[in-house]
């Protein structure tokens, strides 16, 4: 069988031979492993490896997408990818060029996940599984482990030739527990771009996810209503990534009329210590990358600055259509998929503000931490929290059960009156959009304080 190089250095130069206003082929390898608990037992314990490619082509406005395993025969791949934006196009192309690069970037995991054989990841799994079940009270639990090392290349017609490798880490563990008819849960989860060592030695936290389970059992239930509520790392970068991030993806922004109309640069969407930032560029994070899968290099958008609306998420044909900047957030999780409009590293730029300074003046409020769940329907939100505290007299009180929180995302923007100083970023997440899932992605943001914030409870 030909390797992806070989097959890569044949259609350089290539493919602007065809009838076609833009062609680019993408070729992949790719190994992985997976290991997977339900309660007490050994659910999955696989390890596989997956090779295929596919080519989009763009002819007068239309697409022809063509996926393949064998890596024979890619002319003729290329031909039907042609045939059928040629059956499909029926306007003008728009595609904004981009720099022709030619590039390979390896990946730089200090502990390659592929260097741990599988009995040794289920033997450290093992131990975490054993850690929750140490814990009396559990009704149930799961754990799910998953690495992957990708290779890729790009070939376009623009003359690219781009190789790169992606190596993704992650882990999550719930676990969940019952008595006196009630049942509550608890999760953690993890990430890494490919360092396995980042998800060693976790033993209390798991732990504490076992207790923090069983304790929530006994915990009151927050009387409904608007509250100041001041929200984790965590919690603060699913909403800003879930609730606002999805609306700065330009595919949406063009696609729906009445979003266009809310979402218009300069726009006033809060206070100027507001800050939002997509950014590709980042070391070492699960959301990182030197090239997006158009061949657009990854890049740091200001989406909000200083509370207005200053940047949006662009793949080479929405920034046509737009008559803006490709941003290279053109990404698919393999090559069984074309790229569509994605985020990378999502986060509210830190302030000055402690969490002790936060939390001083609020007499009655709620510090919500972590994140279990959520949904969005354009602006409008709900997020369920991991856990909840309340905040009395400026001091952090009582364990509660898990809030929710609701709002429309414009309004809640506004009512954030302070951001920490404590920026940090979670690891654990994995997007989805357009049936492709999950992309690893990564969001974060300091502590902030949102006034008004309606929670629902008793």
């Amino acid at each position: 069988m030909p390797n992806i190089d070989a097959i890569a250095e044949h259609l350089s130069g290539k493919l602007k031979a065809y009838r076609a206003d833009h062609i680019e082929v993408h070729l992949e390898e790719a190994e992985a492993s997976a290991i997977s608990y339900r309660g007490r037992e050994l659910e999955t314990a696989t390890r596989s490896r997956d090779a295929g490619g596919n080519v989009r082509a763009l002819v007068n406005g239309g697409w022809g997408f063509v996926t393949f395993n064998s890596l024979e025969n890619i002319e003729k791949r290329i031909e039907q990818a042609v045939t059928q934006a040629r059956l499909a196009g029926k306007g003008k192309s728009e595609f904004l060029p981009v720099p022709q690069a030619n590039a390979d970037v390896k990946i730089d995991a200090k502990h390659d996940p592929r260097r741990v054989s599988l009995s040794d990841k289920k033997a450290l799994l093992d131990e975490y599984n054993q850690a929750l079940w140490a814990v009396s009270g559990l009704q149930t639990t799961t754990i799910g482990y998953g690495d992957s090392v990708r290779r890729y290349i790009l070939v376009n017609s623009d003359g690219s030739l781009i190789r790169q490798e992606r190596a993704d880490v992650t882990l999550r563990v719930n676990a969940v527990a019952a008595g006196n008819g009630e049942v509550q849960q608890s999760g953690i989860s993890m990430g890494s771009r490919g360092d396995f060592n980042e998800i060693k030695s976790l033993h209390s936290k798991v732990t504490e996810t076992a207790e923090r389970a069983v304790g929530l059992l006994k915990a009151p239930q927050a009387k409904g209503g608007e509250y100041t509520v001041v929200l984790d790392p965590v919690l603060a970068g699913v909403f800003v990534h879930e609730a606002f991030g999805h609306l700065s993806e330009a595919d949406h922004i063009y696609e729906n009329p009445q979003l266009k109309e809310v979402m218009v640069l300069g726009r006033e969407f809060g206070g100027k210590h507001l800050n939002i930032i997509d950014d590709a560029t980042l070391d070492n994070l699960r959301g990182s990358y030197a090239y997006d899968d158009e061949g657009t290099p990854g890049q740091r958008v200001h989406l909000i600055t200083e509370g207005k609306l200053t940047g949006r998420l662009h793949s080479r044909e929405t920034a046509a259509k737009m008559g803006e900047k490709p941003s290279g957030n053109a990404r698919a999780i393999s090559f069984r998929h074309p790229p569509i409009v994605r985020m990378g590293n999502t986060f509210i730029e830190p302030r000055d503000v402690s969490f002790n300074a936060m939390i001083a003046d609020i007499k009655e409020g709620i510090y919500a931490r972590n994140w279990y769940g959520g949904t969005t329907s354009m602006e409008m939100f709900t997020f369920s929290a991991g856990e909840a505290f309340m905040i009395r007299n400026g001091m952090v009180e009582e364990l509660l059960r898990p809030v929710v929180l609701s709002g429309n995302v414009f309004e809640t923007l506004k009512r954030i009156d302070a951001i920490g100083n404590d920026l940090d970023m979670n690891q654990g997440g994995g997007c989805g959009k357009g049936g492709q899932s999950p992309l690893p992605v990564s969001n974060g943001s300091p502590h902030i304080r949102i006034q008004k914030c309606l929670i629902g409870g008793r």
